[in-house]
């Protein structure tokens, strides 16, 4: 893709800080001994959505559905293949590598795993001062930020000369958090920062998320496949399938009024700790499609208990629904 400089953000309102444009992105699918080109799958497909600024904006879905490649395409770690991405008016869909870096300050990323996302053989002053040294910061100006945001995110004085495996999970997590939010960002993409947690650390890790977005005005896309999770810290939400948005809207409305039969099922699915109470659902039937070869018309047809004719041919638009920003792609509802 090619840089369009004249090609600005439309947005109506300086309320919004991201907005996607029909985002997608194919991966090729190689085979045969030349390692050719066979086909492709559509990890994206088409995807608009707007953030607006001092919100928390939940991506949710089952595994494989592309949530991850959305959040790291916003950021330009994975080139899309189609659409465009405005960032506080800007569009950085085909900026290069010198006019991007600029945006990069004021846009990360938390990654999902606190084991792997972190380098062994670095102390936790490197680890995190390290964006710093990056943006041109040194010597005792570096450290000093160093220790302010290890004693923002929770972690003890004297982390700063301790190597990463003298850390539990959980304290990981934090020393990745602070990373991220050295440079001060505006916007955070938080990869499903509590799932390789256990459940008595996760609520701790979600309550610093909460503290920090308070205190230092953050933006945040979180991405989760616990819906409980995302409804206790999300103003708003989207639920992806295979690649697509199928429902978006207020938290409380999509819960409370689910459009779409999958998010219908996946709040069904959300485990009741009350044992006195009978299951609410029987679970999704069926497996995912391929995404190398989706089913025609709706995705999700294969698995929908109100599938009908129409839903094998039409692809179903997001269009809205009752609630504010409230939109859903069901031909059904």
């Amino acid at each position: 893709m090619t840089d369009n400089p004249t090609h600005t953000a439309t947005a109506a309102s300086t309320d919004l800080l991201l907005q996607l444009r029909d985002l997608s992105k194919t991966f090729p699918v190689k085979g045969g001994v030349l390692g050719r080109a066979v086909g492709g799958v559509r990890a994206v497909d088409r995807v608009s959505l707007e953030i607006r600024r001092d919100e928390v904006f939940g991506l949710v879905g089952e595994s494989g559905c592309g949530k991850t490649t959305l959040g790291r395409m916003i950021l330009r770690l994975i080139e899309p293949t189609g659409g465009r991405i405005f960032f506080d008016g800007t569009d950085i869909t085909g900026l290069d590598r010198g006019r991007m870096r600029a945006f990069r300050k004021r846009m990360q990323i938390i990654f999902q795993d606190p084991f792997g996302s972190l380098n062994p053989r670095k102390t936790v002053d490197f680890i995190v001062g390290e964006p710093l040294r990056i943006d041109g910061q040194e010597g005792a100006k570096v450290r000093e930020k160093v220790r302010e945001m290890i004693q923002l995110v929770g972690l003890s004085a004297d982390s700063p000369g301790r190597y990463p495996h003298e850390f539990s999970g959980g304290q990981r997590q934090r020393i990745g958090i602070a990373r991220a939010l050295i440079l001060h960002p505006e916007f955070l993409v938080a990869d499903e920062p509590v799932s390789a947690l256990d459940v008595s650390i996760q609520a701790q890790i979600l309550n610093l998320l909460m503290d920090l977005r308070e205190r230092l005005s953050l933006t945040m896309l979180f991405i989760s496949h616990d819906l409980r999770v995302v409804r206790s810290i999300c103003d708003r939400v989207a639920v992806m399938y295979l690649g697509r948005v199928v429902e978006e809207g207020r938290v409380e409305d999509l819960y409370q009024r689910p459009v779409h039969p999958y998010t219908e099922e996946l709040i069904r699915a959300i485990p009741e700790p009350d044992p006195e109470l009978a299951i609410r659902g029987g679970g999704l039937a069926g497996e995912v499609p391929s995404p190398i070869n989706p089913p025609p018309g709706c995705a999700f047809h294969p698995r929908c208990p109100l599938a009908r004719e129409i839903c094998q041919q039409q692809t179903p638009e997001l269009t809205p629904r009752q609630g504010e920003g409230h939109r859903a792609a069901c031909h059904i509802r």
